[in-house]
């Protein structure tokens, strides 16, 4: 099954494309009014602790340090707005119920009665199952959860499970590269105030934190006076994504070559119906069309 004859750099472009057709499947669960709603429905009382809860659910009740440690990107105070406050509203196995049944409304609205679902989601979850958990506690805990029995529930779990498998590796690396988050966040296109506006709402980081991270970055020669990345900024952040694609190849590779293109050919017309929905933001749809 597996392509002995390929090339890691093939393998490795596969990974990305790949990962960007099934990002657009797995963050309907972040951006679908349905989620929203199932969650507020629950008492969680606003969308950063839905996003939270829901997304660390699989863990169990744990508390913030656990959270906090694994989504990497995001400051303290955000997790700890969220945990453990909506285990004591919800059971994470409520949170997850309650996720998966908004779910599967909003795919069965998107995705109808596409020809190609059943197919995706049977290779998806081949996909998923290779897809490794050791040392990626994201993906061994969502890998902890039962299958469902529906074909676009299964094709969101695989490309969730496939999804935090990648993204756990991506955080290894940004741990080797001595890069927290807010330091992470910086490097992906340097210092800007559309940044600091989307990512620091987002991620709880405020304008002091920002200026920290900048100035230590500066320091290193990543980023330069104006708070655009350098030539060895760009080229740390090149590193960190080819890296990111080599460490999530393996598993593609093992699928093989036909499995992973009649994958590709059942999910674009599934991701071009999500597009088509106007559910997700503009950087989740450009990787989902170009694979990042």
């Amino acid at each position: 099954m597996g392509d002995s004859g390929a090339t890691t750099a093939e393998h490795a472009a596969l990974a990305r494309r790949l990962w960007g057709r099934l990002e657009a499947v797995h963050t309907l669960a972040y951006f679908a009014p349905e989620v929203h709603r199932a969650h507020a429905d629950l008492g969680l009382p606003d969308r950063v602790v839905g996003y939270v809860a829901g997304r660390s659910a699989p863990f169990g009740p744990v508390g913030p340090e656990v959270v906090t440690a694994a989504f990497h990107g995001f400051q303290p105070a955000v997790i700890a707005h969220a945990l453990p406050g909506a285990w004591q509203i919800a059971a994470p196995q409520e949170i997850l119920a309650a996720t998966d049944g908004a779910l599967l409304t909003v795919l069965h609205t998107v995705l109808g009665d596409a020809p190609e679902l059943s197919r995706a989601a049977e290779l998806a979850r081949e996909a998923a199952l290779l897809h490794p958990t050791l040392g990626r506690p994201l993906a061994a805990a969502w890998s902890s959860l039962p299958w469902a029995s529906t074909p676009a529930l299964v094709l969101w779990q695989a490309a969730t499970r496939i999804r935090e498998s990648r993204g756990d590796g991506h955080v290894a690396l940004l741990v080797e590269a001595e890069l927290d988050g807010v330091e992470a966040h910086l490097t992906t296109r340097g210092d800007t105030p559309k940044l600091r506006k989307i990512l620091g709402a987002t991620r709880g980081i405020p304008e002091p934190m920002w200026d920290a991270a900048a100035d230590r970055l500066r320091a290193r020669g990543v980023l330069d006076g104006e708070g655009a990345l350098t030539a060895h900024g760009r080229a740390l952040r090149d590193r960190l994504e080819r890296r990111t694609d080599e460490l999530a190849a393996p598993p593609w590779s093992a699928l093989g070559s036909a499995s992973c293109a009649a994958l590709l050919a059942a999910l674009d017309p599934l991701v071009a119906r999500i597009l088509d929905a106007d559910i997700l933001p503009g950087v989740v749809a450009r990787n989902a069309v170009d694979g990042g």
